[in-house]
């Protein structure tokens, strides 16, 4: 196994890492934001108002597009155990 296979499974990898956390990242970052916005427009300053709105979002993002993310994954854990061989020899 030579220095570039491990250097591209590593970057192929972290490319899926970055394509299954993006979707839940940023829309909870887009909740944030809108949250904070309203808290700073009525002064509220309760810290756990950004709680619930975060979870129901994620879950939400979970449910629509959870089918897609496992597809992602699986396809990588497939293409990664069936490169196996060539990483090998």
């Amino acid at each position: 196994m030579t220095p570039e296979t491990v250097m591209t499974v590593g970057r192929q990898a972290l490319e899926v890492t970055a394509m299954l956390a993006g979707p839940l990242l940023i829309s909870s970052l887009i909740v944030g934001l809108i949250i904070a916005m309203f808290q700073a427009a009525t002064q509220i300053n309760e810290m756990t108002l950004t709680f619930i709105p975060k979870l129901i979002t994620i879950g939400a993002v979970l449910m629509i597009g959870g089918p897609w993310l496992l597809q992602n994954l699986m396809s990588f854990t497939i293409r990664l155990f069936q490169s196996i061989p060539q990483l090998i020899g």
